[in-house]
């Protein structure tokens, strides 16, 4: 593997044009020199916030995870707690809000669990992964008007025969589980 020094495969970008605001992401179209062949590519980017997805576990070991109608595919999903951090938050206060906001639990047991890229083909934001300890349903749940949630508190066995059965499928709240859970298969 390259170091980080090496610019192989580097694209040149030579212009960016703003885009559309379409609420939880800015388009952009950024043009692009291929490294060999010097032809302009035009790419179009979205501009997102960064994104929070946790792991709560309660006090029994049970893990708090949301019911929740998802629009892209119009279709109900089991995910893990998550959503968008606002403009000048940190990442672990997001993590916090969101938490407490869709399912009522708090908790002062918080672990990072590192971040990844949300879509490096188009997406500016990374995705940071936490994990909360010993939560406690202390509120009622106060979702967002797009938002009509069912909390559910799971064992480490159902949410494995829930990835295992296709019934979780969010890669987000599957890379967040994969680093607290063992997902294997075999």
């Amino acid at each position: 593997m390259s170091d980080a020094t090496d610019n192989w495969g580097h694209w040149e970008r030579t212009l960016s044009e703003p885009g559309d605001d379409l609420r939880i992401f800015k388009a952009r179209f950024d043009t692009f020199l291929h490294p060999v062949t010097k032809a302009p590519l035009r790419a179009t980017i979205l501009e997102t916030h960064p994104w929070v997805e946790i792991v709560a576990f309660t006090a029994d070991r049970r893990i708090v995870m949301v019911r929740q109608f998802r629009f892209g595919i119009a279709d109900v999903t089991l995910e893990c707690p998550a959503g968008l951090v606002d403009d000048g938050e940190l990442h672990r206060d997001a993590a916090i809000r969101e938490l407490r906001e869709e399912t009522g639990h708090t908790t002062a047991d918080w672990t990072y669990l590192g971040h990844a890229h949300q879509n490096p083909a188009s997406h500016t934001g990374d995705v940071h992964f936490w994990l909360a300890r010993d939560a406690e349903r202390t509120f009622e749940p106060s979702p967002d008007e797009g938002e009509h949630i069912a909390v559910v508190t799971l064992s480490r066995e159902e949410v494995v025969a829930a990835v295992h059965a296709g019934e979780i499928r969010n890669p987000y709240t599957l890379v967040a589980l994969s680093r607290v859970l063992d997902l294997r298969v075999v």
